[in-house]
């Protein structure tokens, strides 16, 4: 090599470096602008006692930082902290917040299409509610409502199917819900209420003194753990099932729309997955408490009862009548209910011939206590 080829390979390699060092120098920009430092603040309807449900918040919060290695944080609030519970979607919506973890039902009164997005009288089992939402355009459905009120919502947990509640007296047939004064709300008291029910809207921290007072007949809540830690045993003790008005309630992570769109789409993917999670997470701890809770209550005087298929019959007409009559004046409730009983009756068709068969023959083993 001459002492010019050397001073040509000099060059093009200095040129090169250069290249390649400008090259690292513009790529650091990129990456920092597509992985962003961002806080939000997320405010939950529920307090942090019921750990289960509000849980699933902090389960969400923490696989988000985990996914961004810290660089997208969301601090969440108890109910009251920020806004109170029943606020959490007008938080939302207004961009007080950027997200919540709440119940959608608890919108029902600006309009009844809310309800779909947790749980409807004689509706999906928590498996059927996660086909629905997940891959069977329920997810899209409801966002394209939800989309009216400024938010964005995603699956965020589920108590499954859950107990009929507490209440002073036996109830054995129709003629015994008139006049009741229950704590229910929502889709399940319009249906109360055709039955001459009266439905009480009563915050969880107030149910036990109107119990104990008699101020109120009977009061739904969530299942036997959650139930127990409000002490609804001491004052009701006759324990209903099943919570036909609930049959597999999920919580939903409510997202406002502005702040959704500014999500880099590696995050909006992040946050897609850690609301998953959460959703899985929070239906595993109820399985885990429930039974030890069952048990608990059991051996501290609570008598379970079935509900009667004469009760259940006349609440399921019931329900029929309502969900008639507000289709036939909201287009967007009609739209949803349509889709939500297309797959109850395919995923009932199905589940009739293998989960039902197989859980009925172990459910009698375990009543032999061959288990």
């Amino acid at each position: 090599m001459t002492k010019l080829d050397r001073r040509r390979f000099i060059a093009t390699a200095s040129a090169g470096g250069i290249g390649a060092v400008g090259s690292t120098q513009m790529a650091a920009p990129a990456l920092a602008q597509s992985a962003p430092e961002i806080k939000w603040r997320l405010t939950s309807s529920f307090p942090k006692s019921l750990d289960t449900i509000f849980g699933a918040a902090e389960v969400f919060s923490k696989a988000v930082a985990e996914m961004t290695d810290n660089k997208f944080q969301i601090q969440v609030f108890a109910a009251g902290e920020l806004v109170p519970g029943l606020q959490a979607a007008d938080a939302v919506s207004n961009g007080t917040v950027e997200c919540a973890h709440t119940a959608s039902y608890y919108y029902w009164g600006k309009d009844p299409t809310f309800a779909f997005g947790t749980a409807v009288p004689f509706g999906l089992n928590q498996r059927m509610q996660n086909s629905w939402q997940y891959e069977m355009g329920g997810i899209d459905l409801l966002n394209e409502f939800y989309k009216k009120y400024n938010i964005y919502g995603l699956p965020g947990g589920n108590t499954g199917a859950q107990m009929g509640g507490w209440y002073r007296k036996e109830i054995n047939t129709p003629e015994d819900l008139k006049g009741l004064k229950i704590r229910i709300g929502g889709f399940g008291g319009a249906v109360m209420t055709k039955l001459g029910a009266v439905p009480q809207q009563i915050a969880g921290g107030d149910i036990y003194p109107a119990l104990e007072k008699g101020t109120i007949d009977a009061a739904e809540w969530v299942g036997p753990y959650d139930d127990e830690k409000l002490g609804f045993q001491k004052v009701a003790k006759y324990y209903y099932y099943p919570g036909w008005w609930e049959g597999g309630a999920m919580l939903h992570f409510f997202i406002n729309t502005a702040k959704w769109a500014e999500l880099p789409k590696a995050y909006q993917a992040v946050v897609k997955a850690a609301a998953h999670q959460a959703n899985s997470v929070m239906m595993a701890r109820y399985d885990a408490q429930n039974a030890p809770a069952l048990k608990r209550l059991a051996a501290n005087g609570a008598l379970l009862r079935p509900f009667s298929e004469a009760v259940l019959d006349a609440c399921y007409k019931s329900a029929t009548e309502v969900y008639a009559e507000i289709s036939a004046k909201n287009a967007d409730f009609k739209k949803v209910w349509d889709s939500i009983k297309a797959a109850r009756a395919d995923n009932y068709l199905w589940f009739q011939l293998s989960e039902n068969t197989y859980d009925t023959y172990m459910m009698i083993q375990q009543r032999k206590k061959t288990l």
